[in-house]
């Protein structure tokens, strides 16, 4: 007879490295977008306003895929609930994928005019619909395996953001590098958006060996009388949805200001964007680190403690990052980033991915951590745009009043984080527990 004892062990090495490469492909494809909307969008597809209004509307493209994300959660988190984590996992790679390949085939303002922007508008959204349904299967592929160690192979979902940022950076640049600036502009930063399609292809062949989670093949064969998972999680765990959301804020307020107002600031501030973008590429690649360790460290001393030290960290770090900034030192500047994006804020991210699992069952898991998750992520998206919308509105200054924006949403975590019950002990059991 065949040797069975370690497929356990097999699928969940398939599953986290799927949910990995997964989450790499799917936030290259959207994180590639939140660089070029902060040196390229600005000039291709807003020409005709003035450069500081262009940013903010650049930004505001930006900001539609993460008010498109939470949709994205509902949609595919009802049907992964009902369905089956895997088979959503298929259709949102497909769908963020095709779009990103269509970004890169967009006329430009010049060519078409305000067709322009609003094709942007419109695969924008197609791309927040499609990460806000990725992210909570991800995760659930890797938890719902995982027997030991849960906020470790769980966080690898979300060390594949990172992931995807250090690869969408390094694709335009070195792009740029290649072609030259005005070649760039004009055509060359369609190039990594076109390279979506390769990108898709082998991410589909990875998720075809994953089998569905033991977590939801027992519900599906158990018969449990199912309810619409949106319902029943506003209906019955409105608390936990709140306070979960509330605990996720600032991390997303954190990330999106470091990696893309940051780049925009820093830039504007005198600093080179080739400069920039390599801080912000070494500083990705010490978050994907952070991002494992800090994970890991949670499984040990609990979820709590970890990111509520971040968040607290944070609050402090924000009145320091654009100072060193504004001091125009490369040295300075890579500093803030590493330490911001590869230190702080893994402490208040990595944690999230197993933390979401933890709050709800099995029914309604996918519905809740998604929902929990991608309207938290609200606040990535808002942040550049408000960020942004306050420097013009003080000409160039009110960066106290950014950094107490900052803080006040670390509060906001700390307080939502203590108010909740430590999740690391928790079972994922197959079915709800009365």
């Amino acid at each position: 007879m065949p040797n069975t004892e370690n497929v356990p062990n097999v699928q969940l090495r398939r599953a986290v490295a799927s949910s990995f490469l997964g989450s790499v492909i799917e936030y290259y494809d959207f994180l590639l977008y939140a660089t070029a909307s902060a040196v390229v969008f600005n000039k291709v597809f807003f020409s005709n306003l003035d450069p500081l209004v262009a940013t903010i509307a650049s930004f505001g493209t930006f900001a539609t895929g993460y008010l498109a994300r939470p949709l994205g959660g509902v949609l595919f988190g009802h049907f992964g609930d009902l369905l089956g984590r895997k088979r959503m996992l298929v259709l949102t790679m497909t769908l963020m994928g095709v779009a990103s390949f269509l970004i890169g085939l967009l006329p430009t303002y010049a060519q078409v005019g305000a067709l322009a922007p609003v094709g942007l508008v419109i695969l924008r959204v197609v791309q927040g619909i499609a990460v806000g349904g990725e992210w909570g299967g991800a995760v659930l592929m890797s938890a719902e395996h995982a027997t030991g160690r849960r906020g470790l192979w769980a966080s690898f979902t979300n060390a594949g953001a990172p992931c995807g940022m250090v690869l969408s950076t390094l694709a335009l640049t070195t792009t740029a590098a290649v072609v030259g600036e005005r070649a760039f502009l004009e055509w060359g930063w369609r190039i990594p958006f076109l390279i979506s399609i390769v990108l898709l292809g082998i991410g589909l062949w990875v998720r075809h060996k994953v089998e569905e989670t033991p977590a939801f093949r027992a519900v599906a064969q158990a018969g449990v009388k199912r309810r619409i998972p949106v319902v029943d999680v506003l209906r019955n765990h409105p608390r936990v949805l709140l306070l979960g959301i509330g605990v996720g804020l600032a991390a997303f307020v954190a990330q999106s200001t470091l990696t893309t107002f940051t780049l925009a600031y820093g830039v504007q501030a005198g600093h080179a964007r080739q400069t920039v973008l390599n801080a912000l590429t070494l500083s990705s690649a010490f978050a994907v680190v952070g991002i494992l360790g800090w994970s890991a460290a949670s499984d040990r001393f609990g979820r709590r403690p970890v990111v509520v030290a971040g968040a607290v960290a944070m609050a402090v770090f924000g009145f320091v990052l654009f100072p060193m900034v504004d001091s125009r030192d490369t040295a300075l500047l890579t500093l803030a980033l590493v330490v911001g994006q590869g230190v702080i804020h893994p402490m208040m991210y990595g944690p999230l991915a197993a933390l979401y699992s933890e709050l709800f069952s099995t029914e309604n898991r996918y519905t809740g951590a998604s929902l929990g998750y991608q309207i938290a992520g609200l606040g990535a998206g808002v942040a550049p745009l408000l960020f942004a919308a306050i420097q013009r509105a003080t000409g160039g200054q009110g960066l106290t009043l950014i950094s107490s924006v900052i803080a006040g949403f670390c509060l906001l975590t700390v307080v939502c984080v203590l108010a909740l019950k430590e999740t690391s002990t928790r079972e994922l059991q197959p079915v709800a527990v009365a």
